[in-house]
């Protein structure tokens, strides 16, 4: 029988899923749809288009451990219901835009709207609605929002034909003040519940040792942050990747789009057997399948069968990578503080998320392909060596 607790972690998660496609369905993924047309209308070159969501991620990421902190303290209710109100403000201003400064200014507010009702706060949130479930409540919502780009790729283009791209993001504005909005206050509670105030005057039961929390934190931070710069980095610019390798155009799309389906099976899979083995072993192998795909990729990518295992295996690690940017820090330093700890990961990923497109469009304009996929290999290799220390340090966490 389901209890009344458990009722409310299922009514957060499906309505918090919700949420997240809408937030980075209308955000991050739009400019690959709505893009062109900005940029044409607004004369502004494709670089400066998808800058802002280099701006985005960085004005987030500054704004993240005080969001984080501030969650623990009241709870995630009202301060999503105001990101999904500023998301529509910001929305709905973007659509009147005029040029690069508005338009900029535009992705700023969006950044910190992110920041009050994107990943971070969710997971928030469903770690203190859910409790001891919040583990698998993290992995189902994650689960979720990795049907962003399917739902949101296809409404845009139907949007855009129909409406043009102000009214589509008009159209998305008032999803997030009518829909979104009201959902973060139907199914979040107004106050943390009172078994998260409970974990947090036992936070340090739990988790790793007091003592080395600060060298786990760092080893967490670094791991997660490199991975961060190979999954927001090399996302944006797979297909061109994969052409530089060698693949036709429409091949490069194929293998591209088969990452989505990689990322949800294995998101599927620790679902439904994570409480099987240690998180940790879960952690350490995402990490390792990512650098074999990168390292296949770059011993002979031209060939489509290794190419395919590339994209397979960076499809896993970053399902993997998703679910872990939450669950890890849950399992290694408690409920108690994990809003703080959350914003304070946020920080670092953020930036290197905002600073990862550009760096590896500069590279690949200067050095090519092969000169990209060293980069991208060298961050993937510094989060594995880092997660096998980590993993070494908490080798009981489970």
């Amino acid at each position: 029988m389901i209890t009344p607790a458990q009722r409310s972690a299922h009514l957060a998660t499906i309505g918090l899923g919700f949420t997240q496609i809408v937030g980075w369905g209308t955000t991050f993924l739009m400019p690959a749809v709505l893009g062109r047309h900005i940029g044409d209308s607004l004369g502004l070159a494709s670089e400066v288009v998808f800058a802002g969501i280099t701006v985005m991620f960085g004005v987030g990421s500054l704004l993240a451990p005080q969001v984080g902190r501030l969650v623990d303290r009241i709870g995630a209710r009202t301060i999503m219901a105001s990101g999904s109100a500023l998301y529509a403000v910001s929305i709905a201003a973007l659509a009147f835009s005029q040029g690069m400064v508005s338009y900029l200014l535009c992705w700023a507010a969006m950044g910190i709207a992110s920041t009050l009702a994107l990943s971070t706060p969710s997971s928030i949130a469903l770690a203190q609605v859910a409790g001891p479930g919040a583990r698998r409540a993290i992995g189902m919502l994650a689960i979720i929002g990795g049907f962003a780009s399917t739902v949101f790729w296809p409404l845009s283009g139907a949007l855009d034909v129909a409406l043009g791209w102000r009214g589509t993001l008009l159209v998305y504005a008032a999803i997030h003040l009518f829909a979104c909005l009201p959902v973060h206050l139907l199914v979040l509670p107004r106050r943390p519940p009172a078994h998260h105030l409970a974990a947090a005057g036992s936070a340090a039961a739990s988790g790793v040792p007091s003592e080395v929390r600060s060298r786990a934190f760092l080893l967490l931070s670094i791991t997660l942050s490199s991975g961060a710069f190979v999954f927001t980095g090399a996302m944006v610019h797979m297909i061109e990747l994969m052409r530089g390798l060698g693949h036709p155009a429409a091949v490069a799309v194929f293998l591209a789009s088969l990452i989505g389906p990689s990322q949800v099976t294995v998101r599927i899979f620790e679902l439904l057997f994570g409480h099987r083995y240690s998180i940790m072993n879960s952690a350490v192998f995402g990490s390792a399948a990512l650098v074999l795909g990168l390292a296949v990729a770059m011993i002979d990518g031209g060939n489509f069968v290794l190419a395919l295992v590339c994209i397979v295996s960076y499809g896993i690690a970053n399902g993997l990578k998703a679910v872990q940017r939450a669950t890890l820090p849950l399992a290694l330093f408690g409920r108690g503080q994990f809003g703080a700890y959350m914003g304070r990961l946020a920080l670092p990923q953020g930036i290197v998320s905002a600073s990862a497109p550009p760096v590896i469009a500069a590279v690949l304009s200067n050095g090519g392909t092969a000169a990209a996929l060293w980069l991208i290999f060298a961050a993937a290799m510094l989060s594995l060596v880092t997660m096998i220390m980590l993993a070494r340090l908490a080798k009981n966490v489970r």
